[in-house]
């Protein structure tokens, strides 16, 4: 091999090989290849490192709150555990085994707080039966209690999620660093969750509660009507009431405890389309009885055929004792009409009104009877003839209120498609026939008073149809309060599982004062008829 082949090829003063090749051309080229891969490498590191420290301090969080997020207090007379857990919406959960639940809208955020009454204590349980009276002086502290109790909830949720979260940090990365980057995260996340829930509290979620649990026991829990209130100290008041009521619950051995009514107030039981279901008697008398009803309205279709036989069904409207409204819907006939009338308790309105318990009430009856879908207007719809023939019973009913020589507190239809032309004549019209609870404002009329339209569901689960779902339609009625003046102050809406269930869930709306909708007239739309 001769020597010049060992040589290294010859550049010249630029550096240029003698093949032609630029030598900065080819670094250039070289080091265009290399530094661009290896960036999206060191940047898909940091988003690998990122994610992996964001699951870490997720994970921690959880943990710390399923092994630190309780508390025991005691909250007036009771032993009680506070508990916090993630949630898509923040709320408040009162347990009160084994009476039920109250839940309240309290507050917002990914945070739900728990509260479990358990048993009382046994020496001042002692005190209680032997002093009833005790039982107030008992509650007196019961909003410090829950303040403190809370309190201290969250700084150990605080404290357990941070440190849960730099243990699992540790052990994951063995890096402090890192550890430190996930408890921070960490404390941000809890921190911002129990801050957000705290500056949204809503005070007053506690004088709307829902309520499930035992019927029995919902007018004892869920305490007496009270007008909604922002300041603290109504909420301190109302809690009170509610440890109250719950301490009685527990120290009374055969009975329930007093349930004492706000003065002047008046209650009204809306049921509607009981359709022969013989369980839902057993329901209104036990709701009559346990929130001290003083008048029952039934807004029609009590029987499905109309039928001689069928007559007898209303008879149990005379068990009730206390006086019962009734118009007639469209799967009632005229005789089932004259049966309930011929109930010593009964009142029938057919575009007439009546003054009860103080109430002046004004109803008229469904213009059809159409107990069989097959003669309904084709398809089961609601035609133009059949629409007009339900405004123009509106319109009679508005004639009657308007000529009445007292005002009109309630107004009664069965289908809602009635209730448009009754805007502005009274504050309030109830009507059922849909099946479907629903509450809105009517389009309002210049001048007029706002008119509120609450439409009820089937307080006998719409009879042996309910059964044809996959589910059984829920039985339905809605205890109303009035106060002195008989405006409208809340209403409790009573949901009972269907046949062959016994679930009960209460619903209590304090009423604000009425916002008109924005909306044109209601005009006849298609709608099934029931």
């Amino acid at each position: 091999m001769d020597d010049h082949e060992n040589e290294k090829p010859h550049r010249d003063r630029n550096g240029d090989d003698p093949t032609g090749r630029p030598r900065r051309f080819v670094s250039l080229r070289r080091a265009a290849a290399g530094p661009p891969r290896a960036g999206r490498r060191s940047g898909l590191r940091r988003l690998g490192a990122g994610l992996a420290l964001l699951v870490v301090t997720l994970t921690g969080v959880l943990l710390g709150v399923l092994a630190g997020g309780h508390v025991s207090t005691d909250i007036g007379p009771f032993q009680a555990r506070l508990s916090v857990s993630p949630a898509v919406n923040g709320s408040t959960t009162v347990d009160i085994p084994p009476l039920g639940a109250l839940l309240l809208d309290s507050h917002d955020g990914p945070t739900r707080l728990t509260v479990e009454l358990g048993a009382l204590d046994q020496g001042r349980t002692e005190a209680l039966i032997d002093d009833p009276a005790s039982i107030n002086r008992a509650t007196q502290s019961a909003v410090d209690d829950v303040q403190e109790g809370v309190l201290r909830l969250g700084l150990r949720t605080v404290g357990a999620t941070v440190l849960a979260t730099l243990v699992l940090a540790l052990l994951a990365f063995r890096d402090t660093r890192r550890a430190a980057w996930a408890g921070a995260l960490a404390l941000a996340i809890s921190a911002g969750s129990l801050g957000t829930a705290a500056a949204t509290v809503r005070p007053q979620a506690i004088e709307e509660p829902t309520y499930e649990g035992l019927l029995v026991n919902a007018p004892a829990i869920v305490g007496d009507v009270r007008k909604i209130a922002n300041d603290y100290g109504r909420y301190a008041e109302q809690l009170q009431r509610l440890i109250g009521n719950v301490t009685q619950l527990y120290t009374t051995v055969s009975a329930l405890p007093v349930y004492e009514p706000e003065p002047g107030t008046t209650r009204v039981l809306h049921i509607s389309d009981m359709h022969l279901n013989p369980a839902a008697w057993q329901l209104i008398r036990t709701v009559t009885e346990q929130f001290g009803i003083d008048v029952v309205i039934d807004t029609g279709d009590i029987t499905d055929w109309g039928s001689e036989p069928e007559a007898s069904y209303v008879g149990s409207i005379s068990l009730l004792e206390k006086p019962y409204v009734y118009i007639r819907g469209n799967h009632d006939s005229p005789r089932t009409a004259a049966a309930v009338a011929r109930q010593p308790n009964a009142i029938v309105l057919d575009n007439t009104t009546a003054t009860v318990a103080g109430l002046t009430i004004a109803g008229i009856g469904d213009p059809r009877f159409t107990p069989d879908k097959s003669t309904s207007p084709a398809s089961g719809g609601l035609n133009q003839p059949t629409a007009d023939e339900l405004i123009a019973t509106g319109d009679k009913l508005a004639a009657t209120i308007r000529s009445s020589p007292r005002p009109v507190n309630i107004a009664l239809v069965h289908d809602p498609a009635s209730a448009g032309p009754i805007s502005g004549t009274c504050p309030l019209v109830l009507a059922g026939h849909t099946h479907d609870r629903r509450v809105n404002t009517l389009p309002e009329v210049p001048g007029e008073q706002p008119t509120t339209l609450m439409v009820q569901g089937s307080t006998g689960g719409a009879g042996l149809r309910g059964l044809e779902g996959e589910e059984p339609t829920p039985l339905a009625m809605t205890v109303l309060y009035f106060d002195q003046d008989k405006q409208l102050q809340a209403y409790d809406d009573i949901t009972v599982g269907g046949t062959g269930q016994a679930q009960v869930n209460l619903e209590r709306t304090v009423v604000q004062p009425p916002t008109p909708l924005l909306t044109p007239p209601i005009t006849p739309t298609p709608t099934p008829t029931r």
